[in-house]
């Protein structure tokens, strides 16, 4: 376990390989966040006066607040000094996030993976970028690109492709209620893109996922 003095930033190692990550957004206002859910749980006809819903409105706003805000962190990296030059892939890791349109969750899972160049990277940080992307609402296709263009942008490697699985609720509580069905997206750049090898190599091991939770 590591001591708290060699936790401290002036004990981290610096410099380009381990950049800080950070989600940018606007400033938010819990106080008016509150007020405004109010407002409109007001507006829906509901009785704020109620012992059971006399909290909700903060519970509401805290709780979008919490789903739009993710943690900061190092993309930490290491040199590829063996030279590994095959597939890294991250199966099942979990995706939570808002869908931009009716502010409900789709959630489901996220398949990370890619070719290595110079550099390798710490698996948990896979993990990392999905929940940066993920906590702010937007589509599932903007989501999977994002994730594929930032590992592309920061770790420069051979090849990147990431998948998501996901049931969004806006179609399965409302709507078409069409519960159940599950989006597939997928985002494949460099060598995982254009070589058709590599390329059914990642969606296979993917697939594999899909099927083992089948």
């Amino acid at each position: 376990m590591s001591s708290a003095a060699e936790d401290t930033p002036e004990l981290r190692a610096p410099g380009r390989w381990r950049p800080r990550i950070t989600h940018t957004r606007p400033e938010s206002d819990p106080r008016a966040a509150v007020a405004a859910a109010a407002d409109l749980l007001t507006a829906l006809g509901l009785d704020l006066t109620d012992e059971n819903l006399v909290d909700t409105p903060r519970r509401m706003a805290h709780a979008l607040l919490e789903m739009t805000t993710a943690p900061d962190f190092d993309l930490t990296s290491f040199p590829n000094e063996e030279g590994y030059d095959e597939l890294v892939l991250v199966q099942d890791i979990p995706v939570q996030s808002l869908c931009e349109h009716h502010i409900l969750p789709f959630t489901g899972v996220a398949h990370v993976g890619y070719l290595p160049g110079d550099r390798i990277l710490g698996l948990s940080k896979f993990a990392r970028m999905v929940e940066l992307h993920a906590r702010r609402p937007q589509t599932q296709e903007r989501l999977t690109k994002r994730v594929a263009d930032h590992l592309q942008q920061e770790l420069r490697p051979r090849g990147v492709g990431v998948v998501i699985e996901a049931e969004h609720t806006c179609m399965s509580v409302r709507g078409a209620r069409a519960a159940g069905a599950r989006t597939l997206t997928s985002a494949l750049f460099g060598q995982l893109r254009d070589d058709p090898r590599s390329r059914a190599e990642f969606l296979g091991l993917a697939r594999a996922g899909w099927a083992r939770r089948a």
